[in-house]
C-alpha cells in the first residue's frame, strides 16, 4: 500500500540569503545564510522511489480493475478521439472536443481512463470534464498542436 511523503519546504529566516566565498583556487563557496525554521524534506532517492512506487501501484490497480471487469462482464468502452488545438499563443488552448458513448449509461458514475498517442508538441495534462450519461469532454492543457487521446470507459450502469 502507497505511503504518500508529507514533502516540507526548506525555510530559512531571513529566506533566499547566501554567503559567497571567493576561495584560493579561484573558485567560490556558497552556503545558505541565516536559521533554519524548518527543516525540508530531502530530495533524495527514497523519497522518489516511493512516488515511483505509488505510480507503478497506481497503473496495478488499473490493470486489476480492467481485469475484474472483464470477468463480471461489464461492458468495457474504448475509443479514440483526436484533439488540435489552434490557440496562440500558450497558454491559450481550444484542445477541448465531446465525446459520444456508444451506450448511454443510466448514471454518471463511470471510470474514464484515457491515454495519449501520436503527440504534436508538449501535451500538460489530459483532462476529462462534464461527465453526462451520453458523453463527456476531453481537453489537454500543454501548448502541443496536435494529440490523439485513447480513452476507457468503465462502469455507468448502476443507478
Amino acid at each position: 500500500m502507497y505511503n504518500p511523503t508529507p514533502w516540507k519546504d526548506h525555510v530559512t529566516n531571513p529566506s533566499n540569503c547566501f554567503n559567497i566565498t571567493k576561495n584560493d583556487d579561484g573558485t567560490y563557496q556558497i552556503t545558505r545564510a541565516g536559521t533554519v525554521m524548518q527543516q525540508g524534506t530531502p530530495q533524495d532517492a527514497a523519497h522518489f522511489t516511493n512516488q515511483e512506487d505509488g505510480i507503478w501501484e497506481l497503473f496495478a490497480c488499473y490493470g486489476l480493475l480492467l481485469n475484474y471487469a472483464r470477468q463480471m462482464g461489464w461492458d468495457v468502452e474504448r475509443g479514440s478521439i483526436n484533439l488540435t488545438n489552434t490557440a496562440k499563443p500558450y497558454p491559450f488552448n481550444n484542445s477541448q472536443k465531446t465525446v459520444a458513448l456508444q451506450m448511454q449509461r443510466p448514471s454518471r458514475d463511470y471510470i474514464v481512463i484515457t491515454e495519449a498517442s501520436n503527440v504534436k508538441g508538449n501535451l500538460g495534462q489530459i483532462e476529462v470534464s462534464d461527465q453526462l450519461s451520453n458523453g463527456f469532454k476531453v481537453a489537454y492543457t500543454g501548448s502541443a498542436t496536435a494529440a490523439t487521446i485513447n480513452y476507457i470507459v468503465i462502469g455507468g450502469y448502476m443507478k
